[in-house]
C-alpha cells in the first residue's frame, strides 16, 4: 500500500513539474515591432508572437514576464525567469554568463540622425557629434570602442533616445534596423533618416538573436532550438514576420 501511495505521490509531482510554465522574461519597456504594451496592457508585437508560436511548438506553456532591461540577465541567472526572449544578441561576453538557443533573427545596427544633418555610420562622420545609446546593450559597447571622438549619451531605454534625438539634444542613436524604421515611421520619426549600417564586428554585435538561457540547461535549450526549427520549417515563422515587415528578418 505505501509503495503504490508513493507511486502515485511520484507521478503527481512529476505531472506537476510538466506543468509549471515557462517563465520567459521580456524587457519591461516599449520596444516596438518587437514588444510593447497595447492600450489595455496586454504585450504585442513580432517577438511577442515569436515567442507564443515557439513554445506551441515545442509544446510548453511560456508565461511572459516583463524585467527591466538593466536587470534581465540577474533575473535570468538567479532563476526568477527561465529564458530571455528580448533581442539579446548573442555575443562572447554575455555566453561567459548565460547560453543561448540557436538564433531567431538577425539584422543589421544602424545610425539615425536628423535629414538636415550631414553625416556618415563611422567615426568620421560621427566626429565630434553627440550619440545616444541604450544601456547595457551591444550598441553602448560598440559605440564606445569605435567612436571615440563622439560623445556617448546612455539612456535606459531606446525609447528616452528617441525623445531626445526629437528634442534636439543628441546628434544621432545607434540601435537595430528594425527598431529605428518602427520610430521613423511615427510623426516623430519623419525628420530623420538611416544614415547608414555600422561596419561589422561580431565579437561586439554578435551572431543573432536568441533565446537567452541558464548554464547546464541543456533539455531547456534543445526544446526552445526544436520549436524555433519547427517554425521555421513549417512556415509559422514566416506567417508572423509578414504581418510586421517587408522581408524576412532570420537573416543570414
Amino acid at each position: 500500500m505505501k509503495t503504490l501511495a508513493l507511486a502515485a505521490a511520484v507521478a503527481l509531482a512529476a505531472g506537476a513539474a510538466a506543468a509549471t510554465p515557462v517563465k520567459v522574461g521580456i524587457a519591461a519597456e516599449p520596444y516596438p515591432p518587437f514588444a510593447s504594451p497595447d492600450a489595455a496592457g496586454n504585450w504585442v508585437g513580432w517577438e511577442i508572437e515569436i515567442i507564443g508560436a515557439v513554445c506551441a511548438a515545442a509544446e510548453m506553456d511560456c508565461q511572459i514576464v516583463p524585467v527591466a532591461w538593466d536587470g534581465i540577465i540577474p533575473s535570468l541567472t538567479s532563476g526568477q525567469i527561465d529564458a530571455i526572449m528580448a533581442s539579446m544578441s548573442i555575443t562572447a561576453e554575455r555566453m561567459q554568463t548565460i547560453d543561448f538557443s540557436d538564433k531567431y533573427y538577425n539584422t543589421p545596427t544602424v545610425i539615425v540622425g536628423p535629414k538636415s544633418m550631414a553625416m556618415t555610420a563611422d567615426p568620421e562622420g560621427l566626429k565630434g557629434k553627440v550619440l545616444g545609446v541604450q544601456v547595457s546593450t551591444i550598441h553602448q559597447t560598440y559605440a564606445q570602442t569605435y567612436f571615440t571622438g563622439s560623445e556617448i549619451k546612455l539612456y535606459q531605454t531606446q525609447d528616452e533616445a528617441n525623445q531626445d534625438l526629437v528634442a534636439g539634444r543628441i546628434d544621432a542613436t545607434q540601435a537595430d534596423s528594425l527598431a529605428m524604421e518602427a520610430f521613423l515611421a511615427t510623426p516623430e520619426g519623419a525628420a530623420f533618416e538611416i544614415k547608414g549600417a555600422v561596419k561589422d564586428d561580431p565579437a561586439i554585435l554578435g551572431l543573432g538573436v536568441g533565446v537567452g538561457l541558464r548554464k547546464g540547461e541543456s533539455d531547456l535549450k534543445d526544446r526552445f532550438n526544436a520549436g524555433i526549427a519547427r517554425i521555421l520549417a513549417d512556415g509559422t515563422y514566416d506567417a508572423i514576420s509578414a504581418k510586421y515587415f517587408a522581408q524576412s528578418i532570420y537573416g543570414g
